[in-house]
């Protein structure tokens, strides 16, 4: 008569290194929502053949398809809009303003900002989107 049991062996999932794991998921998402940018404008720029790297300090001014102005991601009301790029280029030698404007808006829209800029003599350059020629 044999007394003794077989022994059972049962299925086990070795959580020892889960902690780890979870660890570096955590660590990985921290740094990746801190590399995006949540002040950032939507905007459809117009589109052009070439473009060309602009290497002074600027200022960048977009202009949203609903009319609303930033300045450096600051919004401002159109009637401030000449005294407010005022302050920000004081400061600066050869004052020089990326227009970030979206492709939905008129020509008037855009002759209206560039008027402030011949006003307060200040350079403005238009921000495009280059075309990928695949």
């Amino acid at each position: 008569m044999n007394l003794r049991r077989t022994p059972r062996y049962t299925a086990e999932v070795y959580t020892g290194s889960l902690n780890d794991i979870m660890f570096f998921l955590l660590l990985f998402f921290l740094i990746i929502s801190t590399l995006a940018n949540p002040s950032v404008i939507k905007l459809l720029l117009p589109k052009s053949n070439s473009s060309q790297a602009v290497t002074k300090p600027q200022i960048s001014l977009s202009v949203t398809a609903d009319k609303t102005y930033y300045i450096n991601n600051t919004a401002v009301k159109y009637e401030q809009l000449e005294s407010e790029l005022k302050k920000a280029t004081q400061n600066l030698n050869e004052p020089l303003i990326i227009l970030r404007f979206d492709n939905k808006l008129t020509v008037q829209d855009l002759v209206d900002v560039l008027q402030i800029g011949s006003n307060l003599k200040i350079k403005m350059v238009l921000g495009t989107q280059t075309i990928n020629s695949h």
